[in-house]
Parts: structure tokens; sequence; C-alpha cells
């Protein structure tokens, strides 16, 4: 697909080598265009005062002021995409709803990935991407047994994947399901319920707290996959 616009990127790091490295990244990718950057946090909040940004490359640990300390700061902040030398801020990085999170060394084809989720974010905005409209009805049947039986989405609390069962479960029982967990993503409202890990689907307004990847509802800790951590911190986000 052809870019008339380019997408403005400011980078942000300490390190000098640092910064040429993604600036060398952005002029291989040709929807990107670098307007800048800073070596440090307080000089880029300045620029970012100054000038129109779309995407933020945005190292976290610098001194005087982190990345994610910047972060806290801005009040309309661009895309930004994260890049540190530790994976231990990866959940933190999403809870201030960032595109991505690049680990050092930086890869092209990982840098690209991350480009690319910038762009998408920035030709969809307008039409609320990530923001499903609620599902005109509040409940569906499933076939347990021989019959089927009516849930309501208010009432599920979470979905279970076993063998070639699933478990829905609500705030009163659990039924058993001749199902995938495909045809029930299918069935379920996105806009209440994401997939957290190849076996569980969690009703968003049920979850309770998060905590060393796992998800809290009603007292079952349920593991969020490594490859669903984004999209699931990314919908809490915005929920």
């Amino acid at each position: 697909m052809p870019h008339s616009v380019a997408l403005r990127c400011l980078v942000v790091d300490d390190d000098p080598l640092s910064i040429q490295v993604v600036k060398n990244c952005i002029a291989s990718t040709p929807f990107l265009t670098a307007v800048g950057s800073c070596e440090s946090a307080v000089a880029a909040a300045e620029v970012l005062r100054k000038q129109e940004v779309d995407v933020l490359f945005l190292d976290v640990e610098m001194p005087l002021m982190s990345g994610i300390d910047l972060l806290r700061t801005l009040q309309n902040p661009p895309l930004v995409v994260l890049i540190t030398s530790s994976k231990q801020y990866a959940v933190e990085a999403f809870e201030h709803d960032v595109v991505d999170y690049l680990v050092k060394p930086i890869s092209y084809a990982r840098f690209l990935k991350a480009a690319q989720r910038a762009l998408e974010l920035t030709e969809t905005r307008s039409s609320a991407e990530l923001t499903v409209a609620e599902p005109s009805v509040d409940f569906t049947f499933v076939k347990v047994d021989a019959k089927l039986v009516k849930v309501t989405f208010e009432e599920v609390r979470y979905v279970e994947a076993l063998g070639d069962y699933v478990h829905v479960v609500t705030g009163q029982s659990k039924l058993i399901v001749y199902s995938t967990m495909k045809a029930v993503e299918e069935k379920f409202p996105a806009a209440v319920f994401v997939r957290v890990h190849r076996s569980f689907i969690v009703n968003l307004k049920r979850v309770q707290a998060i905590e060393d990847n796992t998800i809290l509802i009603d007292g079952k800790h349920i593991p969020i996959g490594q490859t669903y951590l984004r999209d699931v911190l990314q919908r809490l986000n915005k929920f």
C-alpha cells in the first residue's frame, strides 16, 4: 500500500550509538521519517511541546528522568515504541498503551514489525480501532448435552478449553460445552471477551487484578500466554 505521508519520528536515548541505530532503521523504512533526536527525556519533553510527532521511539533507562517518567508527564502523547536493554518493563510499558516494546540489540526485522503496528494504528485511529461496539444482544445459547442453554454474557467469568470441550464458567455454574475456543470467540462479543491464553478467554468486566502474568477472576488465577500479553494489556488499558 503506498503511503503519501511519512510518520514523523522522534528518537530519545541517552546513548548516541543507540540513537544512530534507530535513525538508520527509520531511514530504511519508507513510511517513516526522523524529525529529530534527543539524549534526554527532559529535552524530548521540550521538543514534543513545540513540534508535531507521530511516533516516539523512547529509551526507558535514562538519567534524571526515565522514559516511563516522561510518558507519565505527557497529556496527549504520540504513538510510543519503548526501547530498553531489559525485559522487566514489559507489563508497565503496556499499561501506558505503547505500540510496542523493543529489547536491545534491535534487529531491523523486529523494528519494522513495531513500525508497521504504528502505521496500522495511525491509519485506523479515526475509526475507533480497539474500541469495539457493545453487542446489541446480551446472551447466546450453548449446547450442553442434548439441550441448548441460554448464557448471559454479563454472567460469564471465563471460558476454559479442556480437550474437545470448553467450560463456560458463570457466577452460578460451570457449563461443559462441546465446542472449540475459536467457535466461542466468534460467538462471544469481542467488546467484552478477550483470548488471554490458548486455553482461556476472559470477561474483561470480571478481571479483578493482574499479577505475575496472571489474571485474577473470582479467586481463579488465569495465565496470560506470552503471545497474548501485548494485546491483553492494551485491551485492558482501553476498557
